[in-house]
């Protein structure tokens, strides 16, 4: 157990800090597998907006490292792209 104030308080905000990342991180993986899934093109364009919105802000947050997010928008553009 903490011994001081401040260590109580960093363990309360860390807990909820985590359970705020699980659930970013959880719309995120969603937003992704619907680009993925959807075969009119353009409705799979409107998400995938939506899923680069979410990519960049997980990349601001420090969620995700700005790398990955860039290689997932161009993956999913790809794909976009290639539909019919």
């Amino acid at each position: 157990m903490p011994q001081h104030k401040s260590c109580t308080k960093r363990m309360k905000t860390a807990a909820e800090q985590r359970l705020n990342n699980r659930a970013f991180r959880s719309r995120l993986r969603s937003a992704i597998k619907a680009v993925r899934t959807e075969q009119n093109k353009e409705v799979a364009g409107k998400k995938l907006h939506e899923a680069c919105q979410l990519l960049d802000k997980a990349k601001s947050y420090g969620l995700i490292h700005k790398k990955n997010a860039d290689r997932n928008k161009s993956r999913l553009a790809l794909l976009v792209n290639k539909l019919g």
